[in-house]
């Protein structure tokens, strides 16, 4: 029998709409898949269950008096831990705000409560967003669905493996070096990192950078596009919000009709043999569905040096106060960024600048070309949690903390959605994402396209989104019983 909370979000949002799930039903589903299995992976942290089913009420009264519904109407929604709630613990995965408690909602927040979405808690983040390992000193790690020993990947792993166990209908993520799709990508669900701007922010510190956006996650392409609808929103507020949005409108996307190019690595990321392997393997499936696709990228010369500094400015930014006054109020991954930042001079910022200009360009023109550009979306399988970052992949050192994310931090310095679609399993049986690529602006376009594609795939057991085992989550030990599960 299918519990209620393992319904997509478009089925549930239907028969809510039909009056023939309640959401009160649906909300106690989703707290006892919670309650059932969340010590095994740690991923939802903060809990508002008594609001939450206070709020179910309300929406199943609302339904029973035909009010007008919202298009997340009674949909348990889980909330990145990065993003302020009102009333409910708020720590961004640090010590120093272990006990806050918000006054009032984020904007993205307020956006998903007014269309009739049901806040169940907070997912677990990294501190401050930075690292894609969830792990902090407050909450600790969360494992894998697939492997609880094994990583989530982040910053939005909380939101990524609540999702894949079916613990929240829709999840909120946010995303710079890939933090929204690489978790999507390690736990088997859909991520996409939409055009800078389209889902406003009003805490956006440096008004004219688009590496870091919001971004819906969800378990199918047709769920995130319903998240994305609501929360897409024009708003002064941010500096990237555009003035008029794309829509795609028209017949679903013939995938023979796109030009269509592949890329294992983008020509410098330091994918590791096994997901190119796994990656050609997964083209050369996908290849009747197109014509003729080819192998090919756009130049992304410049891309690491371009992505460090900038990176590091967003970091000084936000965080240089806080670490003048005590360097050990931070932890490593923040450290690592500022003491990066503070050697860097105007000239570098400069150089960075000009370098991702030419990226961009550069983009532009390969897209002259093209429809889709496809690639993994991590350049490894998950490896365990306990390891902060991959310091080598295939023996070979990386340059930094957050170069094995190269593939997906190309594509923010460019500019251009990206989501993160499951197709099956790796060789080591763990969640293999593929990154698709869009023109700027093509949000919805993109949408269409992994919607055919999922579509096509779905019934082919190589291809299709793998589950986890619940029985098995539900009889694992406790995460927090790991050695190593709040050290950083």
């Amino acid at each position: 029998m299918v519990e209620a909370c393992d319904l997509s979000a478009i089925e549930a949002r239907r028969l809510i709409g039909a009056k023939a799930l309640s959401p009160v039903e649906l909300v106690e589903s989703c707290i006892r898949r919670i309650e059932t299995i969340d010590h095994a992976i740690n991923a939802m942290v903060a809990r508002d269950f008594d609001r939450a089913r206070a709020a179910a009420r309300e929406a199943e009264a609302a339904v029973m008096r035909g009010a007008t519904l919202g298009a997340l109407h009674g949909l348990p929604i889980g909330i990145k831990d990065l993003e302020d709630t009102e009333g409910l613990r708020t720590t961004y995965g640090s010590i120093r705000f272990a006990h806050h408690v918000p006054r009032a909602d984020q904007l993205l927040v307020k956006t998903i409560r007014a269309a009739g979405g049901i806040v169940l808690g907070k997912t677990n983040t990294p501190e401050f967003g930075a690292g894609a390992n969830t792990i902090n000193a407050v909450y600790g790690a969360t494992g894998n669905p697939f492997d609880p020993l094994k990583s989530a990947a982040g910053s939005s792993g909380g939101s990524a493996a609540a999702l894949a166990t079916s613990m929240v209908s829709l999840a909120s993520g946010s995303d710079m070096g890939g933090s929204l799709r690489n978790p999507a990508a390690f736990c088997g669900i859909v991520g996409m990192r939409p055009s800078p701007g389209a889902v406003p922010s009003e805490k956006r510190l440096l008004g004219a950078s688009g590496l870091s956006v919001l971004g819906p996650m969800a378990r199918s392409v047709d769920d995130l596009s319903l998240l994305f609808g609501a929360i897409e929103a024009i708003d002064t507020r941010d500096m990237l919000s555009p003035p008029a949005r794309e829509r795609f409108v028209g017949a679903p996307i013939d995938l023979s009709s796109l030009r269509v190019a592949y890329s294992a690595d983008l020509g410098f990321a330091p994918t590791s043999a096994a997901i190119r392997s796994c990656f050609d393997s997964k083209i050369a499936q996908l290849a009747p569905l197109f014509n003729r696709p080819a192998a090919a990228h756009p130049d992304c010369a410049g891309a690491d040096e371009s992505f460090a500094v900038l990176r590091a400015v967003n970091f000084l930014a936000a965080f240089l106060e806080p670490y003048q006054r005590d360097p050990n109020s931070v932890g490593p991954n923040i450290r690592a960024n500022l003491e990066e930042g503070l050697r860097y001079s105007a000239t570098d910022v400069a150089r960075a600048l000009a370098l991702q200009t030419a990226l961009y360009h550069r983009w532009q023109h390969f897209f002259v070309d093209y429809d889709l550009l496809i690639t993994p979306t991590v350049t490894i399988t998950p490896r365990p949690w306990t390891e902060l970052f991959p310091a080598s992949i295939d023996d070979v050192p990386t340059r930094s903390y957050y170069h094995w994310l190269a593939l997906v931090y190309a594509v923010t310095l460019a500019g251009h959605p990206a989501l993160s679609l499951p197709l099956g399993c790796d060789q080591s049986g763990m969640p293999f994402g593929l990154q698709l690529i869009a023109p700027r602006h093509q949000d919805h376009r993109l949408i269409a396209i992994a919607r055919a594609i999922e579509a096509a795939t779905a019934h082919q057991p190589t291809l299709s989104r793998p589950l986890p085992d619940i029985q098995k989550l539900a009889q694992a030990a406790p995460l927090s019983s790991v050695p190593g599960f709040k050290t950083l």
